[in-house]
């Protein structure tokens, strides 16, 4: 209030909510959001978000949804590991990196209000998208799905009610070439069809010199198609869309930072080269699916709204860990996901004090991953097949409400209860002789399955979520917020039931495999304290977040070599690592700073740690927290554009540049200098011409114009101390294998210098 009360003499102060929004307006200044599934300006929002246009996407020459990670606070946003397609995402600390079944993400991943259950495929290419908002914090209280970490919406563009066609084509370097074409009409006076189509290419910034593919290449074919009925107006709004992507583009193969230990292979000069040999089965995926979303306005104050959908991926993909044409750690692996979902909506808004939701949400989704992992090097045709499918139902019912207690203070309260039931059916078998013949290799079973598992687990929880917000007038803000969030525990589909401790001596029970596959559900206490203000007439707009998180049973997937039946092989080990703290700090701002100049920058600060980290060493209980660190999570993030916009004839000229920043990663949460990140920065730079009426475009833009050479992820199979996570190094001066006598330890890179040109065309 004392903030307030010190701005409000400062600046020009409207009269009331419809002035400011018509002085926003007259700027040009109006951010829409639908964060509480309504639309509002993004000021009145007591979240902290970021909200990017699909203009200002354009603008910036964004390729897909990481992009908007360069310039959100405290995010991460990344392709997972060996794909272009899996999406690593992380917000304030809190993330999921394994892909595989069984783990939940901690972000969710949103299309066009349809929750993606499952990573694969999530990495969405930018077009007809009308914004992308990232909403950081726990989202249940209005969201289907509840998501610990936060949410990540992409929101197409609706159909206009007239004739339009629009095409995008572009051409750059590695033979980076685009093509988007848009169309619509309206068929009557309610209804209009549209559909896109997207081919997006390039060729590879290194190539695999084993068996001569490109890598890090892209080969996509996307489309969209939707019907819509009403809305402008009419009570009733009904959507019908299909969307189809297929990926074809080559696997991605590490860059080994050691040399082959057995052989002897020099570590390569270019970093987007490889040496794996791996290429069966051929990388393909394939990920479609239906929503039908509706709205009927049964008055001007009460709303129905539902969203049901299906979505069906698959993805073929085979990873070579040690990158060496050697099987020395090579894993084919195929996943499948199948969701039904189901949400329902009421929605009251009269105008007056009160506004606010009721919702169900349903959720049916299946995730089955199967894979080799195959170490010839080891033993002759040494191969450990894993067969997992691990099926999630969930019912949820939610409310927030927000009521006006005075003109100028709201308060805002929600509560959501989940049922989780998780159901898993896990298959480990070893061969030898070759591969599983899932996979078409050669091998026989190698005695029992070490791992023959079939149960579920039930979970349920109460999350709430308040807050309250000091609006002195409708261009500023000051709230304070508490929201719990919560997510299921599950399976590990890696784990080995064999090598469960057993009670007594003999092999374990059924009850001792589900006890050791099994982790518990992780929560999350968040409290955020923030400000969103207008200042100048709308021209300097700011909002600034403080957080603080309590996490607690943190769930820590991990791989390591192990032995299972006397032969040496790959496991899952799954630990919920008691206790961890995250607080910080983040800011977003914009400037018009007159004559065409404009300014924007965003920072994010956190401090995340573990508090407790409780590791088996030697039969001992012992807390590591102290050595451990969070992973994918930088302590400082930033990014500030310039831009300048001029009358150039008729038309309109843009130019802008970007650098954004990143502290030190660690990848994984043993840190490891070789595949850890030190901090860097990256520079975008656009130029782009509009012709008058935005008939036509053209823009040149340059992306990691200083061709900054940065690790996004990695696999490591080294020897590592139990408690520090320090590396020893053999007597060869190099780390320790500990799977495959070559040593894995590989890196992924983001995306090296790109400059590309992209023409549109509009009527």
């Amino acid at each position: 209030m004392a903030l307030a009360a010190a701005i409000a003499p400062a600046t020009a102060l409207a009269q009331d909510t419809a002035g400011a929004d018509a002085a926003d307006e007259s700027a040009g200044n109006v951010i829409v959001v639908t964060a509480r599934r309504r639309e509002e300006r993004a000021i009145d929002v007591p979240i902290s978000l970021t909200a990017v246009s699909g203009e200002e996407l354009a603008q910036r020459g964004a390729l897909d949804i990481t992009d908007v990670g360069n310039i959100a606070p405290n995010v991460t946003l990344e392709s997972s590991r060996a794909t272009n397609s899996t999406l690593s995402a992380f917000i304030r600390g809190i993330g999921q990196q394994d892909p595989v079944s069984g783990f939940e993400q901690g972000v969710g991943i949103y299309l066009d209000d349809v929750y993606l259950n499952r990573p694969q495929a999530a990495v969405l290419d930018i077009y007809d998208v009308e914004r992308i908002e990232v909403l950081r914090g726990p989202q249940g209280t209005l969201y289907g799905r509840n998501t610990i970490g936060g949410a990540v919406k992409y929101v197409t563009k609706r159909l206009p009610q007239d004739a339009y066609f629009k095409a995008r084509a572009t051409y750059g370097t590695y033979d980076q070439a685009e093509g988007v074409v848009t169309a619509g009409v309206p068929v009557s006076d309610l209804v209009r069809v549209g559909a896109s189509i997207a081919r997006l290419s390039r060729g590879g910034f290194g190539d695999n010199l084993t068996n001569g593919l490109e890598n890090y290449n892209k080969d996509v074919w996307a489309g969209r198609a939707s019907m819509e009925l009403g809305g402008y107006g009419e009570p009733v709004f009904l959507r019908i869309q299909g969307d189809y992507t297929r990926d074809k583009s080559n696997p991605r193969g590490g860059h080994r930072l050691i040399p082959g230990l057995n052989s002897g292979a020099p570590v390569l000069d270019n970093v987007f080269d490889t040496r794996g040999a791996l290429n069966d089965p051929v990388q393909d995926v394939e990920s479609y699916g239906v929503m039908m979303s509706g709205e009927i306005e049964f008055s001007d104050a009460l709303t129905l709204r539902s969203i049901s959908a299906w979505r069906k991926d698959s993805t073929d993909t085979p990873i070579d860990f040690d990158a060496l044409p050697a099987v020395d750690l090579d894993v084919p692996g195929s996943y499948f996901n199948e969701q039904l979902s189901q949400e329902v909506q009421l929605l009251w808004d009269d105008g007056g004090a009160l506004t606010g939701l009721l919702g169900f949400y349903y959720l049916d989704a299946k995730a089955d991953t199967l894979f080799d992992v195959r170490i010839f090097t080891m033993f002759p045709g040494l191969t450990a097949f894993t067969e997992a499918d691990v099926d999630t139902e969930t019912y949820a019912v939610f409310g927030d409400f927000t009521y006006d207690l005075t003109d100028q203070i709201s308060l805002s309260v929600g509560g959501r209860y989940t049922w989780d039931e998780r159901t898993a059916s896990i298959l480990r078998q070893n061969y030898l002789g070759g591969g599983s013949p899932i996979f078409g290799g050669a091998g026989v079973p190698f005695g029992a399955p070490s791992t023959d598992f079939t149960g579920s687990r039930k979970f349920k929880k109460f999350t709430p979520r308040a807050s309250i917000s000091f609006m002195p007038t409708p261009d500023h803000n000051i709230y304070a917020s508490y929201s719990k969030g919560f997510k299921g525990g599950g399976f590990d589909p890696r784990g080995v039931g064999a090598n469960a401790p057993a009670a007594s001596p003999g092999n374990p029970t059924d009850a001792e495999v589900a006890s050791f596959l099994s982790f518990r559900p992780e929560e999350v206490d968040s409290y955020e304290l923030g400000y969103k203000g207008s200042l100048m007439d709308g021209r300097v707009n700011v909002a600034v977040a403080g957080f603080y998180a309590d996490y607690t049973d943190v769930q820590i997937p991990g791989s390591v070599a192990c032995s299972v039946g006397g032969l040496p092989t790959f496991c899952g080990i799954v630990s919920n690592a008691g206790k961890a703290s995250f607080k910080g700090i983040e800011f977003e701002g914009s400037a018009r700073l007159g004559s065409g100049f404009s300014l924007s920058a965003s920072a994010g600060w956190i401090d995340a740690k573990y508090d407790e980290y409780i590791t088996n060493i030697g039969g001992v209980p012992t807390d590591v927290a102290q050595h451990r660190k969070v992973q994918n999570t930088p302590e400082f993030t930033g990014s500030g554009t310039i831009s300048y916009n001029m009358p150039l004839g008729d038309g309109d000229l843009y130019m802008g540049a970007t650098a954004s920043y990143r502290s030190k990663t660690n990848q994984f949460e043993l840190p490891n200098p070789y595949i850890d990140q030190g901090g860097y920065a990256l520079v975008d730079a656009s130029v782009v011409y509009k012709a008058p009426g935005n008939r036509w475009s053209i823009g040149v833009f340059g992306k990691n114009l200083f061709d900054k050479e940065y690790k996004t992820s990695g696999y490591t199979f080294v020897a590592t101390d139990p408690v520090t996570g320090a590396i020893p190094l053999g007597a060869n001066g190099y780390p320790i294998p500990t799977l495959g006598p070559e040593g894995t330890l590989t890196a992924f890179y983001g995306n090296p210098r790109q400059v590309f040109v992209t023409a549109t065309f509009e009527y």
